[in-house]
């Protein structure tokens, strides 16, 4: 694909469509729109041009003037993703939401929020707890990452496997389409069969498909009691095993949380935190919540015996704020905690069915050792998602490390394939994965993929390089 660049011309062009202040074009400050949160160094790019639109008439304009001069444009959140989803591959206009961010409507009589996209994920359940209500959809990340990315990537969560991902609580959008056109999709409806389900092909479609400026979002009723359960487990087949059991059972956790035995010792150090790792290989974290009080301890108990039943050395109850904040905070630090301890390190996000997430770890256990690298696992485990990171040892040289790395990747995702899941759950394909769509996932899907991103992006400006290459 040849791509036209942002040249003097056109910078002024934008200056004149958005007022200079938001257009930059200075490389030092450019320089953070180069990156998301995988390494800066192994997968950044510089933009041409950064623009902050501030209304859906600017967005719209900047895409046609994209159009016009064969622009390559990538639509950019918080950038907190862990894909590359948001990183200008080919240079040209990153379109930055970071000021559109206003609440436009809050309906509780239909129980939505129309909100611009560039709202931080947190503020939204900040605006309507006192009203008792809560927006489900939620990533760990919640209180960095945009609204528009956790759209962009379907994200997940903690709270998933009870309460689904981000899809089910967007009920309509405004979408600026890659030829600069404004339309709204979906609305506050509860059934909507009213042609193809536009709505929901544009979430978790990576930015490919144009840029979400608005969305309808839904909110439920908040839990008005909630109890978390820390249990300690010899090893981690043995928590592992033990997921698919609670789920069985019919009680639905809202959260079932994996952490390994290292993972655990990492963030602990990271926090300066103590908790109870010495003597196990694994922990399961499991939040139970409801309206009923009672209800809620009685499931948590319930929950509590099964893993004692099922090998568990200790059952700890976490039952009021502040000893939940500490063993949640173990949990949503890891990943931040391996950057500081072992900087060089691919993070995964693979996804199995429920029922074979104990065939994955002995598979990992297989694939570190015979690469010599460390594979600390940990994530979703009630949903199957599980984020396996290869992480290279100190004493490993750069050198076997960049032979092992991507020879590991391949038999981890085959694996993840033969038991029927696949390579990515909730961080999106983006720049990191692209290379292994073609190899772990059908040609004919692949193809229908390909369809629709040429019918609607003939001119292959939107977040180009992303899912896979342009032609």
């Amino acid at each position: 694909m040849n791509y036209g660049k942002a040249n003097a011309a056109v910078i002024e062009e934008l200056r004149s469509l958005l007022g200079t202040g938001n257009v930059i074009a200075d490389e030092e400050r450019m320089e953070a729109y180069s990156h998301d949160e995988t390494s800066a160094e192994e997968y950044g790019h510089m933009p041409e041009v950064v623009v902050t639109p501030t209304t859906t008439a600017q967005v719209a304009g900047v895409v046609k003037l994209a159009n016009r001069f064969r622009l390559p444009l990538t639509p950019r959140g918080a950038g907190s993703g862990l894909s590359g989803g948001a990183i200008p591959v080919y240079g040209g206009i990153v379109l930055s939401l970071e000021k559109m961010n206003r609440v436009l409507e809050i309906d509780y009589a239909n129980m939505t929020m129309t909100v611009e996209t560039g709202i931080v994920t947190n503020e939204i359940n900040n605006l309507v707890k006192d009203k008792g209500l809560f927006y489900a959809g939620y990533p760990m990340s919640l209180e960095t990452c945009f609204l528009g990315g956790n759209i962009a990537e379907n994200a997940g969560g903690g709270k998933a496997v009870k309460y689904g991902v981000t899809s089910r609580y967007v009920l309509g959008l405004e979408l600026v389409t890659p030829m600069g056109e404004v339309v709204w999709l979906g609305g506050k409806l509860a059934k909507d069969v009213t042609g193809y389900d536009l709505t929901h092909l544009v979430v978790g479609s990576e930015g490919t498909l144009g840029v979400v400026t608005t969305a309808i979002i839904r909110l439920i009723g908040l839990p008005k009691a909630k109890s978390d359960l820390l249990v300690l487990f010899r090893s981690p087949s043995e928590a592992i095993s033990c997921v698919p059991e609670i789920i069985a059972r019919g009680t639905i956790p809202t959260s079932i949380e994996f952490m390994d035995k290292l993972s655990v010792e990492t963030s602990c150090k990271y926090l300066n935190e103590s908790l109870p790792y010495e003597a196990c290989g694994a922990m399961l974290l499991i939040e139970m919540d409801g309206s009923d009080p009672a209800q809620v301890d009685l499931d948590a108990e319930k929950v509590g015996d099964l893993c004692m039943e099922k090998g568990a050395i200790e059952v700890y109850m976490a039952d009021n704020r502040t000893t939940q904040e500490r063993v949640w905070s173990v949990r949503r630090n890891i990943a931040e905690a391996f950057k500081v301890r072992s900087p060089v390190q691919s993070l995964e996000d693979i996804v199995v069915p429920p029922a074979s997430i104990p065939e994955i770890i002995p598979e990992l256990d297989r694939i570190a050792s015979k690469y010599g690298i460390s594979i600390p696992c940990y994530g979703h485990a009630g949903d199957g998602n599980l984020h396996a990171t290869l992480v290279k040892d100190p004493e490993m040289s750069m050198e076997a490390w960049k032979t092992a790395e991507p020879e590991a990747l391949e038999e981890l995702y085959a694996v993840v394939v033969r038991l029927g899941g696949k390579i990515s759950g909730e961080h999106g394909i983006g720049l990191k994965r692209k290379k292994y769509m073609a190899e772990f996932m059908s040609p004919v899907e692949l193809g229908l993929i390909k369809a629709v991103k040429k019918a609607w992006d003939p001119n292959g400006i939107m977040n180009p390089g992303k899912l896979f290459d342009p032609d």
